[in-house]
């Protein structure tokens, strides 16, 4: 049940952002105890798939503080991320962690569905994120894409670490965060109604 709860934390993580728990997972298997990837998964620490996931992910983290831009690669994403969640399902449900001594049988012997159930797991936050940006860079006059995005570069991280380390808060930090991405889709939308009511005009988010 552990090894489920990693793998589904780091597909959360992955539908924020899609590189964070791949470099992640390739870092903390390279360097430290905490993970040991399976074999069929061992590509993620190698050298050269680290520095093209941190490449990709310098990319990622910059475009995704710019109006206008973070919305187009949000889009881009939406293929992204969920192959990501899906991936990070499938090797951290199968990874020897802190806090997994028994990896996932059904990790082990049929890849296909925790891959499709990290895609679906993915997808909630990321379609959460696509959906409220424009929103907020509208009421924000493009003022709230860098907080929000780093925000969720934030939250991506430390889910991933706890995913590992202590994965039934990561669970609890997954619940809070969807709350969290719902709660500033809500608001972007209650602004925006104001917005129309009063004419138009930008308020701070």
């Amino acid at each position: 049940m552990i090894e489920v709860i990693t793998g589904l934390v780091l597909a959360s993580a992955a539908g924020l952002n899609a590189y964070i728990p791949l470099l992640g997972l390739g870092l903390l298997s390279r360097f430290t105890d905490l993970v040991q990837l399976p074999e069929n998964w061992i590509w993620l620490e190698n050298e050269w798939t680290l520095g093209i996931i941190g490449v990709l992910l310098v990319v990622e983290v910059i475009v995704d503080k710019v109006p206008a831009l973070d919305t187009v690669n949000d889009v881009l994403q939406t293929v992204v991320r969920p192959a990501s969640g899906g991936l990070v399902f499938s090797a951290g449900a199968s990874s020897d962690t802190v806090a997994v001594t028994d990896p996932a049988a059904f990790a082990d012997s049929a890849q296909f569905w925790p891959f499709v159930l990290g895609i679906v797991v993915a997808l909630l936050p990321h379609l959460l994120k696509m959906i409220a940006r424009p929103l907020l860079n509208l009421v924000s006059a493009g003022f709230g894409a860098a907080v929000a995005s780093t925000l969720e570069d934030i939250g991506a991280v430390v889910l991933t670490i706890l995913a590992v380390v202590v994965p039934v808060l990561a669970l609890i930090a997954v619940v809070v965060t969807i709350l969290l991405l719902v709660r500033r889709l809500r608001r972007a939308l209650r602004v925006r109604r104001e917005q129309r009511a009063a004419g138009g005009s930008p308020v701070s988010a």
